[in-house]
């Protein structure tokens, strides 16, 4: 089931990524006066309210919290986030709505919707230890079926990052270490995530330097994982999805091969338009 529930949670997440990418994105939050980062961190975190930067510092993790800091300021003083959270949904709709076209009201959206919402309501309860999932949890679903699953692949998101969090913060891994481990997996260049998450480079470097000295690290000029370093990380993959599976086992294997089925043409066609690399993983 472990490796159903991965899948699943693969096949759909450019479902909900792609409001990281969307132009309708961008847009509504400027027509709130947010540009740039601020709103990112002000779409992703509005479900929690205006909390302290140091909140979103702590539920993001792997951001500089410098960035965080700034943006969070920047954000809450320019709109609020009921604002925020209409402007995001609204968004997913035309995004949605632009990209996949007549799909949004098929019998397969409806049905890919009530099965991925089944999943995620039998988790809406399970917020200890979860701040980031537990926000979203608590906001009202939508009506219609598309935003409806977006808004449960949201939730279900959530809820495996707050596991991952968990797991990196077990392993003894900082945010930005944290980052470093990703690039050394190849999954994605050292230097987009890096940029990326606002590091500047002696503080990659000295964070690199310290995974070597730990034993993560191997001493290339672009390091991998070492024997042990692999196995951490694979540990700490392995936590996450133990503690991400409860959703996905509630409804079951058949029930996530169907999702799969069903949502594999909508995460396409949103990766070819906004998300061209999270192809190879479709």
């Amino acid at each position: 089931m472990i490796e159903e529930a991965h899948r699943t949670w693969r096949f759909l997440e450019p479902y909900h990524g792609m409001i990281y990418f969307a132009p309708e994105a961008a847009a509504a939050y400027a027509e709130l006066g947010l540009t740039g980062r601020a709103g990112y961190f002000a779409s992703r975190s509005a479900a929690f309210g205006a909390v302290p930067a140091p909140v979103v510092v702590a539920t993001f993790y792997n951001f500089n919290p410098v960035l965080v800091r700034e943006s969070v300021t920047t954000a809450w003083s320019t709109t609020e986030p009921a604002a925020v959270l209409t402007a995001r949904y609204a968004a997913a709709d035309r995004a949605l709505r632009g990209i996949l076209g007549d799909a949004v009201g098929s019998a397969e959206m409806r049905r890919a919707a009530d099965l991925l919402r089944a999943a995620a309501e039998t988790v809406t309860d399970d917020v200890t230890g979860r701040p980031l999932f537990a926000a979203h949890a608590a906001l009202p679903w939508p009506a219609e079926p598309h935003l409806v699953l977006w808004h449960a692949q949201t939730l279900l998101r959530e809820y495996r990052g707050d596991a991952h969090v968990a797991a990196l913060l077990t392993a003894g891994l900082s945010g930005i270490e944290a980052l470093v481990t990703h690039a050394a997996s190849g999954a994605v260049p050292a230097e987009t995530l890096r940029t990326s998450r606002a590091w500047p480079e002696d503080d990659w470097t000295a964070a690199v330097t310290g995974l070597r000295e730990r034993d993560w690290l191997t001493d290339d000029d672009a390091p991998t994982f070492t024997p042990a370093g692999a196995a951490r990380r694979a540990e700490i993959e392995k936590a996450t999805d133990e503690n991400s599976v409860t959703p996905y086992a509630h409804i079951g294997d058949a029930a996530c091969t169907e999702l799969q089925t069903l949502v594999r043409p909508y995460s396409r066609a949103l990766a070819e338009k906004l998300m061209p690399w999270a192809l190879a993983r479709q």
